[in-house]
């Protein structure tokens, strides 16, 4: 599993967590940093899903 899935896992879980207290609490700024983090994790999982992929196929021309 490439780092950059695991990095985004950790930035959508953050941003989930900033997006949860911000409803609750009616910070709308921690609000959209929530939605932001979980944005950029999102794109970070998917950068490492395709760069998992590109190596898998690597491999299997190797």
């Amino acid at each position: 599993m490439d780092k950059d899935r695991i990095k985004g896992a950790g930035n959508q879980a953050k941003g989930a967590v900033k997006q949860g207290i911000g409803e609750l609490t009616g910070d709308a700024k921690l609000e959209a940093e929530g939605r932001m983090d979980k944005a950029k994790g999102k794109v970070q999982s998917a950068v490492g899903g395709a760069k998992d992929s590109a190596r898998e196929a690597v491999d299997d021309k190797a």
